[in-house]
């Protein structure tokens, strides 16, 4: 029998295990110490909501599908058809490849070959390493083609401490500017988080806020990275999200929309680039014939 998210390649380390499947090259599932840190999906399901899923060559949403480069108008197929847009790339149920392999380290190969929309040739990379400090995942494109290409990634990974729903899960997000969307999930403006529902900068419990928002301006440490940080009402478990300074963008997520993650773990999701920004622009990287961009986030369960 052919599962549907393909072959499973189980890394370890120690109490740590995660699993990498070949259809996507996402993750299915990471746990550390015998407790899950993801909110992942069974080996005989196929993959729902996202769930931990690779998201290139753009992340969230684009508009109608369409968009411009150079003068050229180019039209993408509407893969959230009810909203009329374009979701979340072109590679999440795309067939990768195993390029090497270790123990606790895999790297996940993909081409993207030119098709309606996108006309352009990617070559890309998922590396995927357990260490002590945790989970790292490093994405690289290459722009193996001719043309310049529009380009950005992100990943999809549901977070969680154990707490039956996300409601009593405390969070801290390093954003200080939030994205307001319409109800088709683009966004058109932006604000501060002060003051507002979305403030979570001194960390409290996600409950009642509804969180289907991409967020900016991100505070960073002295390293670079920006971490988003869950723990349980009694501070026994938690966990960091670290992005570095590719991950311009951060996307947070309860799944109030979706019933089988809803509110049950939060979607934290790293981003290059805004939603929406093949047509806007923002944080938007154009990749010239043979130039390549890479990108670390990681998790590290406390």
């Amino acid at each position: 029998m052919t599962l549907p998210s393909g072959e499973q390649i189980e890394l370890t380390l120690g109490e740590q295990r995660a699993v990498v499947v070949e259809v996507g090259g996402g993750l299915r599932t990471y746990s550390a110490g015998g407790r899950d840190v993801l909110r992942g999906y069974g080996v005989e399901e196929m993959c729902s909501g996202g769930r931990g899923q690779v998201l290139v060559p753009w992340t969230n949403r684009i508009e109608d599908g369409a968009y411009e480069l150079d003068g050229q108008r180019l039209q993408l197929a509407l893969t959230e058809p009810a909203q009329r847009n374009a979701i979340h790339g072109l590679v999440r149920w795309a067939v990768w490849s195993v390029a090497d392999r270790e123990p606790s380290r895999v790297v996940m190969e993909h081409l993207l070959h030119p098709q309606p929309g996108y006309p352009f040739v990617l070559a890309l990379s998922v590396e995927y390493v357990l260490s002590e400090q945790g989970l790292r995942v490093t994405t690289t494109g290459t722009n193996v083609g001719a043309r310049p290409c529009p380009y950005g990634c992100g990943a999809h990974p549901y977070l969680t401490v154990g707490t039956e729903t996300v409601d009593t899960t405390v969070l801290r997000s390093p954003a200080a500017t939030v994205l307001r969307s319409d109800e088709r999930g683009i966004p058109r403006d932006s604000a501060p988080v002060e003051g507002t529902e979305f403030e979570f900068r001194s960390g409290r419990s996600i409950s009642p806020v509804r969180l289907d928002h991409a967020f900016s301006d991100l505070e960073r440490g002295e390293d670079g990275l920006a971490c988003v940080e869950l723990s349980d009402p009694q501070g026994e478990r938690g966990l960091t999200l670290w992005l570095d300074e590719s991950y311009r963008y951060l996307m947070l997520f309860t799944g109030d929309s979706l019933p089988d993650v809803a509110r049950c773990s939060l979607a934290v999701e790293p981003m290059t680039c805004a939603p929406n920004a093949f047509r806007s622009g923002d944080g938007l990287v154009r990749l010239e014939s043979g130039e390549k961009f890479a990108a670390s986030w990681g998790i590290s369960p406390a």
